[in-house]
């Protein structure tokens, strides 16, 4: 089966870019997703669109394919009671903040006491990515998927 709009997509990858490897899925379960969903990026989902299971290869993107250019100054002060994913922040930590497009992945610059300075840019962003992809499994989604929009299973939703 080729992978095509409402396929779950079962598939491991590595992520490197000029300096090396920056993660790999391969120490973990695979990723699970529901192609035609958002969720990954536009130039993996076009590079997995018509694929099939077995297939092993690389897809290099560059940086406006990617998370785009570094913004200067995307700099912002948030309350530190918005910050997601620790309970004492430091500099350089990463953090989530929720917004109106929904959860965002920040860089805390400084830390005061009520309010931290972050980094709004992606921290990939500026970077040529390269992504090594096997896919495991390709299949139908499932009704209840297409409902839900998102995959279901390990690597993917768990309700």
């Amino acid at each position: 089966m080729q992978i095509a709009k409402n396929s779950v997509v079962e598939f491991h990858y590595t992520l490197s870019d000029a300096s090396g490897e920056i993660e790999s899925s391969r120490q973990h379960d695979p990723v699970l997703y529901l192609h035609g969903q958002a969720g990954l990026l536009d130039g993996l989902v076009e590079a997995l669109e018509g694929r099939e299971a077995g297939d092993v290869f690389s897809i290099d993107l560059p940086v406006d394919k990617a998370y785009g250019p570094r913004q200067e100054n995307a700099t912002q002060k948030v309350q530190v009671k918005h910050l997601q994913g620790a309970k004492k922040w430091k500099p350089g930590m990463l953090a989530v903040i929720q917004t109106e497009q929904g959860p965002r992945q920040v860089t805390v610059i400084k830390v005061g006491l009520s309010q931290a300075v972050v980094d709004s840019n992606h921290p990939l962003a500026g970077r040529d990515l390269t992504f090594d992809v096997e896919i495991l499994s390709v299949r139908a989604a499932t009704e209840e998927e297409l409902a839900h929009g998102h995959a279901h299973g390990i690597g993917g939703h768990q309700h």
